[in-house]
């Protein structure tokens, strides 16, 4: 209880409430992914990618692939606020630097994972649930708008409009809708229209939402 002049008052105060909040728990147990945000060429060092850790560890030793590229290469070191780290985790924004790579073989938007652990790799198609927040006209087979998932800012087709269904329970509702307007959920085929890795929701869900803008 907390004691004060106009009688006292039970409970906690802000910051016992905020001491008892356990933290969330990191998925460090899966395997790596790591986003690439920008890749730097840096004097003396060579070629260092930047990103955040979304799943797994990363650490100096490990050999690790590029994905849609499918480059394999070393990590020499990690660091973060240029200090060397032994491993970052999840959450983590890191640099890291890599052998026999250069600034152009990667970018933006590659996804970096562990090659001996579930490597991550080129989607050449995936089925997704969208939702239409607000779209002007309506949406048909075709329709290619820009994706932003993860780090990645890629133009998709819609190849195929599969369902129509209920944005509230999931639902489905319609087989093969001929078009989907603002308000309505549907599930979709996509096509990347350039090399792009995305991953299943279910697996790894910072690298399966997305948004179109």
């Amino acid at each position: 209880a907390i004691e004060r002049k106009d009688g006292n008052a039970s409970g906690k105060t802000l910051l016992e409430a905020l001491d008892a909040i356990l933290p969330p728990s990191r998925p460090t147990d899966k395997p790596l992914r790591l986003p690439l945000q920008d890749v730097y060429k840096i004097g003396g060092i060579g070629t260092v990618p930047v990103g955040r850790a979304e799943t797994g560890i990363i650490k100096p030793g490990m050999v690790v692939t590029f994905a849609p590229q499918g480059i394999s290469t070393e990590v020499k070191s990690v660091e973060m606020h240029h200090e060397s780290l032994p491993e970052a985790v999840p959450g983590d924004n890191v640099g890291f630097n890599v052998k026999n790579i250069s600034v152009k073989d990667i970018r933006r938007g590659s996804v970096t994972s562990d090659s001996k652990s579930d490597p991550a790799k080129e989607t050449k198609q995936f089925t997704a649930q969208v939702i239409i927040m607000n779209h002007p006209g309506q949406i048909a087979a075709g329709y290619t708008p820009v994706l932003d998932c993860h780090t990645a800012h890629i133009a998709c087709k819609f190849a195929e409009l599969k369902e129509k269904v209920d944005r509230r329970t999931g639902k489905k509702v319609e087989d093969n809708p001929k078009a989907l307007k603002t308000g309505d959920a549907g599930i979709v085929d996509l096509i990347p229209t350039k090399p792009m890795c995305v991953e299943a929701f279910t697996d790894y869900a910072p690298l399966g939402r997305f948004a179109v803008r």
